[in-house]
C-alpha cells in the first residue's frame, strides 16, 4: 500500500492553492484543520465537512478528507453531543481534514469557477469579481441565448437553475462566481456583465437584478461548488499515486 506523509500533502496544497496569500471570511481556517497520525493512503473529497461527510469518509476508508467548507466558521465549543461524535470519529478513524475556501474558488485551473466555465465550454476566461483583494470568479465574452444558457446550465449542474431575467435575451458578457454571491449583484454589474451565474441569492436580488438590467442564474450553492474539490482530489491522486473518491452529500440548496 502506498502511503504519503500528511505533512507533505498539506504543504503541497498550501503552495498549489497559495493558501497563505488569501484573506478569507473570519473562521474559515484554510489549510490543514485536523491532523491524523501522520500518513495518508486514501483521499476523499466533499463540499462540506460535517458529521455526515465524516461518516462517508470513514466508510470509504479515507485518512484525508478534502473539503471546500471546513469545520470552523464560528466559535464551535463546547465539543459535546454531535460535536463530540464528530471529533471522536475523526480521531478513532485517523482521519485528517484539509479545507480550502476562497483559494479554491479562485484557482485558475482547479477552482470552482474555472472548472464550471470549462464544463460550460468557455476557454477564454478573464479574472472577475474582486473580493478581499483577489478576483474570485471568471468572466467570458460569448453570444448565447438566455434560454440556451439555462438549458446548458441544467445539463452541467444536474438541476434547473433559477433565472432572474433582468437583462437581455442574448447573453454576451457572462460572469461566474460559485456559492452565495447573489447578494453582491452590484459588484458583478459594475464589472460589465449582462449575465451573472452564481449559486444562491437573497429574495431582494430579484428586484436588484431588474434594476441593474442583468440576468442572474442561481444554480445552487452546492451544485456550483462540487467542481473544485473534485479537481483537487483528482490532481492530488495523480500527483501522489493515491486512490480517491468524491463523497456526494447534496444539500439541495
Amino acid at each position: 500500500m502506498v502511503t504519503v506523509p500528511l505533512e507533505k500533502i498539506a504543504a503541497y496544497c498550501d503552495g498549489l492553492l497559495k493558501t497563505g496569500l488569501h484573506e478569507d471570511w473570519p473562521g474559515a481556517a484554510n489549510g490543514l484543520q485536523v491532523e491524523n497520525r501522520g500518513r495518508v493512503s486514501r483521499l476523499a473529497a466533499a463540499v462540506d465537512a460535517s458529521l455526515a461527510t465524516v461518516h462517508l469518509a470513514v466508510a470509504a476508508r479515507a485518512d484525508l478528507l478534502l473539503v471546500h467548507h471546513g469545520l470552523f466558521w464560528a466559535p464551535s465549543h463546547p465539543w459535546t453531543g454531535r460535536k463530540y461524535e464528530l471529533l471522536r470519529l475523526l480521531i478513532e478513524n485517523n482521519l485528517a481534514v484539509y479545507s480550502s475556501h476562497l483559494p479554491l474558488d479562485e484557482h485558475p485551473r482547479l477552482g470552482n469557477n474555472a472548472r464550471l466555465c470549462q464544463a460550460l465550454g468557455w476557454k477564454n476566461r478573464q479574472p472577475f469579481f474582486l473580493e478581499k483583494g483577489r478576483p474570485l470568479g471568471c468572466k467570458v465574452r460569448t453570444s448565447i441565448a438566455r434560454q440556451d444558457l439555462s438549458a446548458r446550465l441544467a445539463m452541467v449542474l444536474g438541476k434547473n437553475p433559477i433565472l432572474l431575467p433582468g437583462g437581455p435575451k442574448q447573453c454576451r458578457v457572462i460572469g461566474v462566481v460559485s456559492g452565495a454571491a447573489g447578494s453582491q449583484l452590484g459588484l458583478a454589474a459594475a464589472e460589465g456583465v449582462d449575465t451573472f451565474i452564481t449559486g444562491e441569492g437573497p429574495h431582494w436580488s430579484f428586484a436588484q437584478a431588474e434594476e441593474l438590467g442583468i440576468n442572474v442564474f442561481l444554480g445552487g450553492h452546492y451544485a456550483t461548488e462540487t467542481w473544485g474539490v473534485k479537481a483537487l482530489g483528482e490532481h492530488l491522486a495523480a500527483k501522489f499515486k493515491l486512490p480517491w473518491s468524491f463523497l456526494d452529500h447534496p444539500s439541495g440548496l
